[in-house]
């Protein structure tokens, strides 16, 4: 390993600047979810991976599930040292299906570092009107 006094102060403070940026402490995927129409969309925000590889999108008993697996490797070299750093994490987020969404109409892309997510569901029936309950109290 290097000696400390021979790094520069940008490769001291990069694990600090990772850090405050939230890349070592994130526990979750960030995600945004809305209806479009009548479709659910969830977005992920999953930049540098490789879909086929690195990200598993599933869904059971009307829960859609997010898992993304990361590994990265990064190597240092100068005329004063050798600096390797890997890091790993495994992330996942779970959400649930609207109302009577199929699961075999679940689909999934990603582009530019997004991963989107889209679920259809049946229009609902608008409500026919409405009713007022008596309270009985006694």
């Amino acid at each position: 390993m290097a000696d400390l006094n021979k790094w520069t102060p940008s490769e001291v403070l990069e694990p600090i600047r990772r850090f405050l940026d939230g890349d070592l402490t994130m526990s979750s995927i960030r995600v945004e979810q809305f209806m479009d129409g009548s479709v659910l969309v969830v977005r992920a925000e999953v930049p540098g991976l490789e879909p086929e590889k690195d990200v598993d999108v599933s869904v059971a008993d009307g829960m859609l599930h997010i898992k993304v697996e990361r590994e990265e490797k990064s190597e240092h070299k100068s005329k004063t040292g050798y600096r390797s750093e890997f890091r790993y994490g495994s992330f996942s987020r779970s959400v649930s299906l609207p109302p009577g969404a199929r699961e075999e109409d679940v689909t999934a892309s990603y582009k530019d570092g997004v991963l989107e997510v889209r679920a259809p569901a049946p229009e609902q029936a608008p409500a026919t009107g409405t009713r007022k309950i008596q309270i009985d109290h006694g």
